[in-house]
């Protein structure tokens, strides 16, 4: 039985898949030590992303996890509700569980996409969101999304709130890591805009 092919994803979109992935780890539960390691390791150029990279490690060699579990629950937790809600619909619609949120899982249904089992919070989270992207390039729901695809599915359901939210993100009085997470948060989504907009199709 001959094992099956494996999928070549140019380094380029590897990288933008890991990206993703990291964002969306990040934006998930509060990071370990071993995440926070991973981010201390992380070094940028001179652009816009390498210089938000760079300070995301900063501030990571300085912070501990129980810091940043308690700036997480401040920030997404809180008493009743943290001070940032990261999900599409409120973004669009100042509601959660809205339109945007139903829209979204009609996509993820026709795509293969389900909820993990253990995982409570509606898909249109900006974490969830952020690994849905990285699958769909690498490939994870089936064959690797084609470049329309991504662009189809990240000008729907990421280009129309990412941004605004990660600049909160980047603003929100409890954000202490997490200014510097929305920092790269918003400066790759900008950059992920351009390269779709540049993309025919």
């Amino acid at each position: 039985m001959s094992a099956a092919p494996d999928i070549q994803i140019a380094s380029e979109d590897r990288l933008r898949a890991d990206l993703y992935n990291f964002i969306g780890l990040m934006l998930a539960a509060p990071p370990g030590q071993m995440l926070l390691d991973q981010c201390v390791g992380l070094s940028g150029d001179a652009s816009d992303l390498g210089e938000a990279i760079g300070g995301l490690s900063r501030v990571a060699k300085a912070t501990k996890p129980k810091t940043v579990e308690a700036e997480f629950n401040a920030l997404f937790i809180g008493l009743g509700r943290g001070e940032l809600l990261p999900y599409a619909s409120y973004y669009l619609t100042g509601f959660l569980n809205e339109k945007p949120l139903a829209i979204l899982r009609n996509d993820m249904a026709t795509r293969g996409m389900t909820r993990a089992q253990n995982v409570y919070e509606p898909e249109d989270n900006i974490a969830s969101l952020m690994e849905m992207m990285a699958g769909m390039i690498v490939g994870r729901f089936g064959a690797p999304a084609t470049l329309d695809d991504q662009k189809m599915f990240f000008n729907k359901h990421i280009a129309p709130w990412a941004g605004h939210f990660f600049a909160d993100l980047e603003a929100a009085k409890n954000s202490v890591l997490y200014a510097s997470v929305g920092q790269v948060g918003r400066v790759f989504i900008e950059i992920e805009r351009e390269a779709f907009r540049m993309t025919a199709g």
